[in-house]
């Protein structure tokens, strides 16, 4: 009754322009009342259901069409704010779900968490409920220590992990680092990168199919097939570690170093930049890559700066000759020496073979500039006179046994061939006569042809021993036979030389020269004990007949390491969280709805105030 009263006593224009007057009222009481509410009740339910608190809304507005059941907030002279258990959100537009807890932001968006993480991009959307927030569109992820930029990220607060499935790039202070697919452990500044990973950096380049990359110790770990390419050495795994700031790393999987002139592999590899050292654990080769010599053992270490190389545990050394090669063995090798001065040492029971040629002694030197291969022997203390030669450095050709005090072998250094031997003090030859133990019934008549002198003198003829010289003081024990394998006698003389050649490696013919002493013996008068000379020392058992048997039994029972991190987590940073060697799948998620946008938003941006500029 009021109201048609106090409309009925008013002129007909005047009541129309009245209620027109109050309509509008009416309806800016209605904007501001649900404006109020909203932010009450989100105030309250962020006390109670722990929701996104509106910390500034700016413009509110509308649209239960496009956006049904969304508060539609937009800047006015500044962002529009919100927050949430330690996140704080801007950006320029805000489509704000409240029931569902999640918020859909537009326009130079900036997501901070504590002092440390902070994120721009041109849009993300939040959810309360699982805290997982998805950027999209040129973002850029920051902390103390680097800074991500890809288009479309996943952060995900309850693991603090960011996920990127898209070309992404990280810098630090030292490297920069693109993958295709990248995982980020905020709380130990971890990046688990994913297909096709590069670090780039002015001193090197790394490329690894997989990687694990710390941001605070620079350190990289790599899975699958990687490489680190340096000013001066090249290294492959298929796992390893590197440390960028030092330069220093390795490899425990198909790894291969190429160090110069060199190239390194192992089962594990690990080399240093600053000191231009390497070492190399099971299954080792070294490849001289100028003399085309090969290097094998179980551990190895290269010295680049003093082109040195040491080799032990099964250490063998392999040289080219012709269409042969030579085999070299000890306990330990060593090659020092600049291109074409090359040295070769082997220390402890040292052997060498090649087809036509073996031998062995304590050590072995060999000289690629002179190219004498030295045999060398120190005899123990207290050794009775006739197990000397049991010590002595031997050499077979054939089934020729010859030692004596010290042996050099020469090549010639044009045509790289063997040329001559020489055998210094004590030499002695000795093969065994292949028809006497056929022959003569009595085991003890088994016969040996001897020489035995000073010293001895050989000559090579490709390759192979075709004549040796025998001087001073040079003794004669040859079996004799007719052409029907009768048995003649046995030569035994005395003179100033005796010269011996050779035929498929075994005796053929002897002269003897200067004051010539001795007689032909028949069986019945030259007894047992006279057919051996004093030093004698038969070594048949020791002989190397292949390159097989360059090794001793504890050379054949070697137990090598096992080597850690094949199988097994690498990563020292934190190896409880380092990965299988898998595909690391992307959590199935809702797939965001497309952009939405709201015809009520400003064109303009605002100034920005002091806290604002800290955002970027």
């Amino acid at each position: 009754m009021f109201d048609k009263f106090f409309i009925t006593n008013r002129p007909l224009n005047e009541k129309t322009l009245f209620l027109e007057q109050n309509s509008m009222l009416l309806n800016n009481l209605f904007k501001y009342i649900c404006l109020i509410l909203v932010v009450t009740s989100s105030t309250v339910y962020a006390q109670e259901k722990k929701e996104i608190t509106i910390v500034h809304g700016g413009d509110f507005n509308k649209d239960e069409n496009k956006y049904p059941g969304a508060a539609i907030f937009s800047k006015d002279d500044r962002q529009v704010q919100f927050e949430h258990q330690g996140i704080d959100l801007w950006c320029d537009l805000a489509i704000y779900y409240q029931e569902d807890n999640r918020i859909k932001a537009h326009g130079n968006v900036f997501f901070q968490q504590g002092d440390s993480i902070k994120m721009n991009s041109e849009y993300v959307e939040y959810d309360g409920t699982t805290k997982i927030a998805i950027a999209k569109e040129k973002v850029v992820l920051r902390n103390n220590n680097m800074t991500l930029t890809t288009e479309e990220l996943e952060l995900d607060r309850n693991t603090q992990e960011a996920y990127y499935d898209n070309f992404g790039t990280v810098k630090d202070s030292v490297n920069v680092l693109t993958s295709n697919r990248g995982r980020f452990y905020m709380e130990i500044d971890k990046y688990e990168f994913k297909s096709d990973v590069k670090i780039t950096n002015p001193d090197y380049v790394i490329n690894s199919a997989r990687m694990d990359y710390y941001t605070g110790t620079k350190n990289a770990y790599m899975y699958g097939p990687s490489t680190v390419t340096g000013e001066d050495y090249k290294m492959y795994c298929e796992r390893g570690y590197y440390n960028t700031t030092d330069e220093t790393g390795y490899g425990v999987k198909n790894t291969r170093i190429d160090y110069s002139d060199r190239i390194i592999y192992g089962d594990s590899l690990y080399f240093d930049k600053a000191t231009e050292f390497a070492s190399a654990t099971n299954n080792i080769k070294v490849i001289d890559t100028v003399n085309n010599g090969v290097l094998r053992g179980h551990y190895a270490e290269v010295y680049k700066a003093k082109d040195s190389v040491l080799v032990t545990k099964r250490a063998v050394a392999v040289s080219l000759f012709e269409k042969d090669s030579m085999y070299i063995h000890a306990d330990t090798l060593m090659v020092t020496g600049k291109e074409n001065e090359r040295v070769i040492r082997g220390y402890r029971d040292a052997r060498f073979y090649k087809t036509d040629l073996s031998g062995k002694s304590d050590s072995i030197h060999s000289s690629e500039k002179t190219g004498v291969t030295q045999l060398i022997t120190t005899i123990p203390q207290n050794i009775p006179e006739n197990k000397i030669p049991a010590y002595q450095p031997i050499l077979w050709s054939g089934e020729t046994q010859m030692t004596g005090d010290s042996i050099h072998i020469i090549s010639d250094m044009e045509t790289e061939k063997i040329d001559s031997l020489k055998v210094w003090e004590s030499a002695f030859i000795i093969q065994k006569d292949s028809l006497s133990g056929v022959k003569f019934k009595d085991s003890l008549k088994q016969g040996y042809n001897q020489i035995k002198g000073k010293s001895l003198y050989g000559l090579f003829e490709e390759n192979e021993l075709r004549v040796v010289d025998i001087v001073k003081n040079a003794e004669l024990i040859y079996y004799l036979w007719n052409d029907n394998d009768e048995f003649v006698g046995i030569d035994k003389r005395k003179c100033g030389l005796i010269q011996m050649t050779l035929e498929n490696d075994e005796i053929d013919n002897t002269t003897s020269f200067i004051n010539v002493e001795g007689n032909i013996y028949p069986d019945d008068e030259l007894p047992v004990n006279g057919r051996k000379f004093r030093g004698f020392y038969w070594r048949g058992d020791e002989m190397i007949r292949s390159k097989e048997d360059l090794y001793s039994e504890e050379d054949n029972n070697l137990e090598l390491p096992v080597i850690k991190g094949v199988n097994n987590p690498i990563d020292l940073d934190n190896p409880n969280l380092a990965p299988k060697e898998e595909t690391i799948e992307k959590p199935e998620k809702e797939k965001p709805k497309p952009k939405e946008t709201t015809s009520k938003a400003k064109a303009t941006v605002p100034k920005k105030s002091s806290k604002e500029e800290a955002k970027q």
